[in-house]
């Protein structure tokens, strides 16, 4: 695992930091000396975790959904702590889950407002600040849905097939500029997603035990991990956290 020298001093910007995969995130970067910018429409949550974390922590409310709303908190971000080195774009929704010929259009799009535009409004924002110094790293939360079809999983399959292509998009345009733009798959994770999907009902994963999801903060320390040299493989790929060896290198296993 990256050794907290590694990100002394790093800003980190998550989205999606008010619970679950975010929350912890924010935390472990923390941990490993980073300074923590953390964006989420629970202005709430992310003041509370804020609170929990230290000086080194900031909230900034955010709804990603908004380009306007996401180049203001980059710009926040900034002046809290004078600069932006990673970018985790970690926020996502699943609901609601629906066949495609019984799903309501204006939720569906939500999803996608979300899931990958939100992912490319956090590109969109953070890009012009890291080319600008030289260096940066993108870390998107992706899924095994962006490889195969999930029963009523239509509108997360598509966001997040969707947003792997912008991991690869960014690493094709700006990887000789010195930007590091690396794509997580985790499996399933313990958080109020999972519960949302059981709730469903409906296709395999809703019946999965709960013992099957690993912890939130396996996530948190992987993305901590991929900011070191050790990631350098997966440069405009996707990780897979279900991968042992995955597991071995970043101390899970």
């Amino acid at each position: 695992m990256t050794n907290s020298a590694d990100m002394a001093g790093k800003v980190v910007l998550i989205t999606g930091a008010s619970r679950g995969i975010g929350a912890e995130a924010a935390r472990a970067f923390a941990a490993a000396g980073a300074k923590v910018a953390l964006v989420a429409r629970g202005a709430e949550a992310i003041a509370d975790l804020a609170g929990e974390i230290g000086p080194q922590a900031v909230a900034i409310p955010c709804d990603i959904s908004r380009y306007w709303e996401v180049e203001q908190a980059v710009a926040a971000c900034q002046q809290a702590h004078g600069g932006l080195d990673v970018l985790v774009n970690n926020a996502g929704v699943i609901e609601p889950v629906a066949h495609m010929a019984e799903a309501d259009p204006d939720a569906w799009g939500q999803v996608i407002d979300i899931n990958l535009k939100g992912v490319f409004h956090g590109m969109r924002a953070a890009l012009p600040v890291m080319l600008a110094q030289g260096h940066g790293t993108v870390l998107t939360i992706g899924s095994g849905a962006a490889h195969a079809p999930v029963e009523a999983w239509s509108h997360y399959c598509a966001s997040k097939a969707g947003a792997l292509m912008l991991t690869r998009m960014a690493h094709e345009e700006y990887g000789e500029r010195g930007i590091r733009a690396i794509s997580l798959s985790p499996g399933t994770v313990a958080t109020q997603m999972q519960r949302e999907i059981k709730a469903s009902g409906i296709n395999p994963v809703s019946r999965l035990d709960w013992s099957d999801h690993i912890p939130p903060e396996w996530v948190a320390r992987t993305l901590v991990w991929m900011c070191g040299a050790e990631a350098a493989g997966f440069l405009g790929d996707e990780i897979s956290l279900r991968d042992p060896g995955i597991r071995r290198q970043v101390g899970l296993a």
